[in-house]
């Protein structure tokens, strides 16, 4: 199978998900931007950063040119042919990965999935988070079933936030 993926949207747009969304969009896909805060949405709309690594030039020049919009609304995803969610997965008090926003993530997209859509799990998790947590949230919440009716993919963060001696 070929596919083509012209518009993908890219779920949680903190200091994973905006710099894949920028790199998507100078590559000429169109690229719709999900995430719960309106400030963020807003500001990349207006063609201005949040984040101090990336300058509102870079913002504006992708939002300019069609290939970059921000919005709260997951009923957009109807629109895409992937999805790429890249939420945080802080640690809890054991040192695991919270996986709420991930869990919260999928009910919130399961409803809005397409036939033939690729969901990609981009948070940095344990293995088998994908096929044992989130592929069970989305077959449940969309009534279809990975692998035949939609993809599900994983390619996880490796960048730690919290680290002050990383590179």
């Amino acid at each position: 199978m070929t596919k083509s993926f012209s518009k993908i949207s890219v779920i949680g747009l903190g200091y994973v998900g905006l710099p894949l969304s920028l790199q998507f969009a100078r590559s000429g896909v169109k690229v719709l931007g999900i995430d719960l805060d309106p400030q963020k949405v807003d500001s990349i709309n207006s063609g201005k950063t949040y984040l101090k690594h990336f300058s509102s030039e870079s913002i504006a020049e992708q939002v300019n040119a069609g290939r970059l919009e921000a919005t709260v609304d997951p009923s957009r995803l109807s629109e895409v042919d992937a999805i790429l969610i890249c939420v945080p997965t802080p640690l809890d008090n054991h040192r695991e990965p919270d996986l709420s926003f991930v869990i919260d993530t999928a009910r919130t997209i399961a409803p809005h999935l397409t036939k033939d859509v690729l969901v990609t799990l981009e948070s940095t998790t344990y293995p088998g988070t994908t096929e044992e947590e989130l592929r069970l949230v989305l077959e449940e919440g969309s009534g279809m079933k990975a692998g035949i009716d939609f993809y599900l993919a994983y390619s996880p963060e490796r960048e730690d936030p919290g680290r002050e001696d990383a590179n």
